[in-house]
C-alpha cells in the first residue's frame, strides 16, 4: 500500500465515553460461576464490568460528550460512522437511530468488524475527509450482555457494555496526520468466537489468544512500515482491551513498554468495539497525549479482523475517566 495522501490532515476536534451505572464485580459473577475474583485477575486483568443501557443510548452520550468537546453543533457533523457487534437491531442498523438522537442530519451507518471496528472506522473516515467531507463521529458501541452468558467462565468473565466517541476533522495545518495504518482479516477463524441469531457468544479461548498475538504482531508492523517508524518512536500505544495477558505476550515480541501503554481493562472489561475510544478519552483525560505525539491505535478481534493507525496528534487535549 501506499503511504496515506498528505494533502489532508487528520485532527480529533474532541472525544467522549459512557458506560452504564450498573457494574458486575468478580465476586458477583463468583455467585453463580466456579470462579473467585483473584482467578479472574490473574488471567484476564479484569475486575469489573458495566452492564445495562442499550447500545444507541451509551452511543448517544458518548457522542454528544464528543460534540461538546469540540465546541460543534448538529449542523457541523457531516457522518456518523458507528462500530459495533451488539446492535439494538438486526436490521436496520444502530447508527441511524443515534444521528436522529443527537439532532443530526447526515449519513449514518454501521461498521461489524467486532473489536477491530473502531480502528476500521477511522480508516473509513480518513478516507471520506479524502473526498471532502469534515467533522465524522466515529463511535464504538457495545451493549454486549444481551449476547453474554454470565454463567459461563469462558466467556462471562471477559464483556461488559460501553461506548466512546471521537470527531475527526480536517486538519489544514498538516500537523495532525495520519502516519501508517492497516486492515486486515482471515476469516479461517470465524469459528474460534461468534454468536449465532438468538445465542450467546462462544469462545476458543486458547485459539483466540493465539491468533490475536499474531494478529497484533503483524498489523503493528505493517503501520509501522507504512510510517517509517519504530516501535521507539511511539509515545503512546492504545490497543483494544481483551486480556491483559494477550497485550503483555504480544509486547514481549515487539518491544513496547507496558507503561506507554493505555489499559484500562480493570474497571471496564472487553467492551469490543468501544475498548479503544474509551482508553483514548481516559487517556486524555490523565494527561497522556501531547501535541504532536505519535498515537498508535491497535484492535484484533472476531473475525479474525485486526486493525492499526498510527496518528501524529493534533486536536482537543481534554477527555472522560473511564470510571
Amino acid at each position: 500500500m501506499t503511504p496515506p495522501s498528505p494533502s489532508v490532515g487528520f485532527r480529533f476536534a474532541g472525544t467522549g465515553s459512557s458506560l452504564p451505572p450498573g457494574v458486575l464485580t468478580n465476586d458477583d459473577l463468583a455467585v453463580g460461576m466456579d470462579t473467585t475474583d483473584s482467578w479472574i485477575r490473574e488471567r484476564t486483568g479484569i475486575g469489573a464490568r458495566h452492564i445495562g443501557s442499550s447500545t444507541s443510548e451509551l452511543s448517544t452520550e458518548a457522542g454528544r460528550q464528543a460534540m461538546q468537546r469540540a465546541g460543534l453543533g448538529p449542523a457541523d457533523i457531516q457522518q456518523v460512522i458507528l462500530a459495533t457487534t451488539s446492535p439494538d437491531y438486526i436490521c436496520p442498523g444502530t447508527a441511524p437511530a443515534v444521528a436522529h438522537a443527537l439532532g443530526l442530519d447526515c449519513g449514518a451507518f454501521d461498521v461489524q468488524a467486532a473489536c477491530s471496528g473502531w480502528v476500521y472506522g477511522l480508516v473509513v473516515a480518513n478516507g471520506l475527509m479524502l473526498q471532502g467531507m469534515d467533522n465524522i463521529l466515529v463511535i464504538g458501541a457495545e451493549s454486549l450482555d444481551r449476547i453474554t452468558d454470565y454463567t459461563a467462565r469462558d466467556t462471562g468473565i471477559l464483556f461488559g457494555n460501553g461506548a466512546g466517541a471521537a470527531i475527526v476533522q480536517q486538519d489544514p495545518t498538516g500537523a495532525g496526520r495520519i502516519l501508517g495504518w492497516d486492515l486486515g482479516a482471515n476469516g479461517d477463524y470465524v469459528h474460534i468466537l461468534y454468536a449465532e441469531h438468538g445465542n450467546v457468544l462462544q469462545m476458543d479461548g486458547k485459539e483466540v489468544f493465539r491468533q490475536a498475538v499474531v494478529a497484533i504482531q503483524r498489523t503493528t508492523a505493517a503501520s509501522l512500515e507504512m510510517a517509517g517508524l519504530t516501535v521507539a518512536d511511539i509515545d503512546l500505544v492504545i490497543p483494544h482491551q481483551a486480556n491483559v495477558r494477550i497485550v503483555e505476550a504480544a509486547w514481549k515480541r515487539l518491544g513496547f513498554d507496558m507503561d506507554k501503554t493505555a489499559m484500562i481493562l480493570e474497571k471496564t472489561g472487553n467492551t469490543s468495539a468501544a475498548t479503544i475510544p474509551i482508553a483514548l478519552a481516559d487517556s486524555l483525560y490523565r494527561g497522556r497525549i501531547s501535541q504532536g505525539d505519535k498515537v498508535m491505535f491497535i484492535g484484533f478481534g472476531a473475525g479474525m479482523t485486526w486493525a492499526s493507525v498510527i496518528v501524529e496528534w493534533n486536536g482537543d487535549l481534554t477527555g472522560t475517566e473511564a470510571w
